[in-house]
C-alpha cells in the first residue's frame, strides 16, 4: 500500500510533465522569410566591409492569427536557421568570402547579431551561418526589421553576385 502511496505522485507528476511538452509543440510554429542582394563587383580585400542594409516585413501578425495566436502572447523566438544561396550567376560559389556576420534590428539603437559564419569554406554555393542564441521576439513582433551585413572578402569579386538569404525563426506563444 506504501509502494502505491509513493507511485502515485511520481506518475501524477510524469504525466503533467508529459502533457506539457506536447503543449508546447501545439504551440511552436515556424516563420520563413526569403530576401535577394546583390553584391557588387570591387569590395576591397581582408577588411570587414559593410553591405547595404535590407528592410524586411515581416507579415508575422498574419502568420500569428494563421497560428491562433497573437504578438502579445508570443513567448520566445529564436532564430532556426539562416542559409545564404548564390543564384547569379549559378556557375558563382563562395571562395571570395572569408567571414560574414548578418544583424537584425529595428532602428539604429538595438542591432545585434543575428548569424555568423568564419573560415567560410571553398567550393560551396550554399552556406549555412550559426544563429545567435538570443531572443528576437522583439524584431519579429515588429512590422519590419532590418537585416545589416559586414563581410570580410577573402579574394577579389570579378561580377555582381545574387544572393539569396533563407530564414526561418521558431516560434512559441500561448494560444488565443
Amino acid at each position: 500500500m506504501k509502494k502505491i502511496l509513493f507511485l502515485a505522485p511520481v506518475l501524477l507528476l510524469l504525466a503533467v510533465l508529459s502533457s506539457c511538452d506536447k503543449l508546447d509543440k501545439l504551440l511552436t510554429f515556424y516563420i520563413e522569410d526569403s530576401q535577394s542582394v546583390k553584391i557588387a563587383s570591387a569590395f576591397p580585400i581582408g577588411q570587414f566591409v559593410p553591405l547595404t542594409p535590407i528592410a524586411v516585413t515581416t507579415r508575422s501578425d498574419e502568420k500569428f492569427k494563421n497560428e491562433n495566436t497573437s504578438a502579445n502572447l508570443v513567448k520566445d523566438v529564436k532564430l532556426d536557421r539562416l542559409t545564404l544561396t548564390i543564384t547569379d550567376p549559378s556557375s558563382e560559389n563562395f571562395d571570395f568570402l572569408q567571414s560574414i556576420n548578418i544583424y537584425i534590428s529595428t532602428d539604429q539603437n538595438d542591432r545585434i547579431l543575428l548569424a555568423s559564419a568564419d573560415n567560410v569554406p571553398t567550393g560551396v554555393s550554399t552556406l549555412q551561418l550559426t544563429p545567435t542564441s538570443q531572443k528576437l521576439d522583439k524584431y519579429v513582433k515588429a512590422g519590419s526589421y532590418t537585416l545589416s551585413t559586414e563581410a570580410k572578402i577573402r579574394k577579389p569579386i570579378s561580377k555582381d553576385i545574387t544572393i539569396r538569404t533563407d530564414s526561418r525563426f521558431k516560434v512559441t506563444a500561448d494560444p488565443l
